[in-house]
Order: C-alpha cells, then sequence, then structure tokens
C-alpha cells in the first residue's frame, strides 16, 4: 500500500472551523486516534503532515507509533506575515525571524520545516490565488535556512513563479503546485524536485455544489496535465491528497488520489513503480538528519518555544 504524504491530522474533511475548535483549549487524543485508525483499517503505515500551530501535529506524532505508522512533521508550518499560511501554522516578519521558527521546530522534534511560499487557490475562479507568492530570494533564503540546520523543506506551492523559483533554489518538495506548466515540470525534472500534487481536493468537489462545477472542472484539467506533464518528464512524484481538506477524509483520500492517478496514466505496474519511486525518495529526503550542530537541550527553553503546546 502507498502512503500518504501530504495530511492534516488536525483537519477532519468536512469542517475546518469545528476541526480546530476541538483541539483550542487542549489537543483531543481521541481526535487523532480516530484518524489514525482510518489509516490503520486500510494498511497505511506512512503519513507525512503540512504541521499545524495547536500542537495536534506534534502530539500525533507520539501516538502514532501505537498504529504502526511511520508519521512525519514538521510540528507546524511558516508562513510570511500578511500572506496566506496562518490556517495551519505560524508567522515571522523578517527573516531573523524565520530562523528563529525553524530552530524552534527543530527543537520540538520536527522531522523538516514546511514553508508557506504563494496562495491558496479560488476554486470559484480558476487561475486566481489568494495572494501573491514570496519574492524568489525570500524563498531562497528560507530554503538554505532550512538546509543549514540539516532539514529537508517542504513547501505549499501553486503558480509557475513560485514553484519554478523554488525548484531552481533546491526545494526538497512542491506541494498542490498548482497553475504551472510543462515548462514548470521540465525544471522540477531537472532538478529532481519532488512533487505531490494533492489533486484530490480538487477532484472531490466536482459536484458538491459549494463551487462551481465549470470552474473547478478547469482547475481539474491543468492539475490532469500537469500530472501527465510528470509522468512523462519523470518528475519524482509521489501521491498525496491532503487528507483532512474539505472532502478529503483520512484514509479515503489517499485512495481517491491514487484513483485519480490511475484515471489519468491509466492501471499499469509501470505508474505504480514510478510513484512508490517518488515515495521511497520522499522517504529519504524528509526524515530528520543527524543533528550536526550538536543541539543542546536548552533550546526547549527557548522564550517562543511554547508558541506550540
Amino acid at each position: 500500500m502507498f502512503g500518504e504524504c501530504h495530511a492534516h491530522v488536525i483537519m477532519d474533511g468536512l469542517n475546518y472551523r469545528h476541526a480546530i475548535q476541538l483541539h483550542k483549549i487542549s489537543v483531543q487524543d481521541s481526535v487523532i486516534r480516530e484518524h489514525f485508525r482510518a489509516y490503520e483499517k486500510r494498511g497505511i503505515t506512512f503519513v507525512r503532515d503540512g504541521g499545524d500551530a495547536l500542537g495536534v501535529s506534534k502530539r500525533a506524532k507520539e501516538l502514532a507509533p501505537e498504529y504502526g505508522i511511520d508519521y512525519r512533521s514538521p510540528i507546524f508550518a511558516i508562513h510570511k506575515n500578511g500572506y496566506y499560511g496562518k490556517i495551519v501554522g505560524i508567522g515571522f516578519s523578517n527573516l531573523k525571524e524565520y530562523r528563529g521558527l525553524v530552530d524552534i521546530a527543530k527543537s520540538q522534534g520536527a522531522d523538516f520545516i514546511k514553508i508557506m511560499i504563494s496562495g491558496i487557490m479560488n476554486f470559484g475562479r480558476a487561475g486566481e490565488l489568494s495572494c501573491e507568492s514570496l519574492p524568489p530570494e525570500e524563498i531562497k533564503e528560507m530554503i538554505h535556512i532550512a538546509h543549514e540546520e540539516g532539514l529537508a523543506v517542504m513547501a505549499h506551492t501553486n503558480g509557475k513563479k513560485a514553484a519554478e523559483a523554488a525548484s531552481h533554489y533546491g526545494i526538497d518538495s512542491l506541494e498542490h503546485c498548482n497553475f504551472v506548466d510543462r515548462e514548470t515540470m521540465e525544471i522540477l525534472a531537472e532538478n529532481q524536485t519532488l512533487y505531490v500534487p494533492t489533486a484530490a481536493t480538487i477532484a472531490n468537489l466536482l459536484g458538491c455544489g459549494r463551487f462551481p462545477d465549470e470552474e473547478v472542472q478547469k482547475i481539474f484539467d491543468i492539475a490532469s496535465q500537469n500530472i501527465q506533464h510528470a509522468w512523462e518528464l519523470k518528475v519524482p512524484t509521489a501521491l498525496g491528497s491532503d487528507a483532512g481538506a474539505y472532502l478529503v477524509p483520512h484514509g479515503r483520500g489517499l485512495e481517491d488520489e491514487y484513483k485519480i492517478f490511475k484515471n489519468i496514466l491509466g492501471n499499469s505496474p509501470q505508474v505504480d513503480t514510478w510513484l512508490m519511486k517518488g515515495e521511497t525518495l520522499l522517504k529519504e529526503r524528509f526524515q530528520r538528519k543527524n543533528e550536526r550542530d550538536g543541539m543542546d537541550n536548552h533550546r526547549n527553553n527557548h522564550p517562543l518555544t511554547q508558541v506550540v503546546k
């Protein structure tokens, strides 16, 4: 069975605000366990989370072994204040603050760093994002700082500008990566950038009535073309459904994502081998590296550490 390479244990696939509210006062183990049982039931033994600001992902990392799950987490995502990302993380105003957040994530056991470098899609209008992407030079420095700490970097990314800059500067994986084209995929192939398209977040909206189907279909058609480009160009690609997002349940989301790939590329052993190679590469990259700086325990007492429970 493939692993779930992009999930959010804090979310429930139905109502984001309700899911967040459950953990506002304290992290609810029962909710995390319910999601893990959904993975366990389907034989899914690998989950890479996208983090959150309430400590749910951090606690999930502690509970996962009980379910035989190899769970990788950034603890929380990092976004620039004024840009998209508050939904799953903690913000910074300058690179000094960003470096401090990287230190905190590392001290709390982060397996990797997650950065938010572009907006989210407007599902009601194909091609539109909620905000501008971060400047390429800032993306470069964010990747560099995390790599200096021996940690891989996962990036929430949409749009050509952000995707191509991140790939050029050595990002370890691009998540979503919507509204790009074959030229972008050629850059990913050249740099061996991992691609995790999370297409279920789009496909599962068709027919739900929340957004105009014709706009959702346009977005899905672009995503399908890019999956086809990735296959043809042999871009390293892994299955991740963004489980927990609206209409993408934990456990079933991965099954939906796999079906989408088979519908686009055909049901062949070659596609399975390609996806498994991508997942294997992802597992190799997104594990906590041996500490290179002999980090002392005093970092756990950093004044910002309590931002995440």
